[in-house]
């Protein structure tokens, strides 16, 4: 079994994304739950309306990356435009325990990247 997007055509992949390499938000991690606003409307982008069928229901990003199968670095992208717009709202399922170290590196709770690890496992 291939990895989703593994063989995809990097020319889609960028008029996916209208050029963008990076989110303009950086509020998604692999376990941030999205949560449609809207339904899709006549003319969206077709991986936006995918993605707001997709969130009807909290999903988190590994998921919806694994349906539109897609890598994660162009969901985040797709998802940071449908912030923009409204369409969506983000959150993560609970606060991350986080400790910052004296050289400044973030140390995030164990028992989260445990279950990171699981989700993806299962995929």
């Amino acid at each position: 079994m291939s990895r989703p997007a593994r063989d995809e055509n990097p020319d889609r992949l960028y008029t996916v994304t209208g050029g963008r390499s990076r989110a303009a938000a950086q509020v998604f991690d692999l376990v941030t739950l999205v949560v449609s606003e809207s339904d899709p409307t006549p003319g969206m982008q077709s991986e936006h309306a995918r993605i707001l069928r997709i969130c009807r229901n909290p999903t988190a990003v590994v998921e919806i990356a694994a349906n539109l199968r897609l890598p994660v670095s162009i969901v985040k992208i797709l998802l940071s435009d449908l912030l923009a717009m409204g369409r969506i709202t983000a959150r993560h399922p609970r606060a991350v325990r986080a400790t910052t170290t004296a050289d400044g590196t973030h140390i995030t709770d164990p028992e989260l990247l445990e279950q990171v690890l699981v989700a993806l496992r299962n995929l």
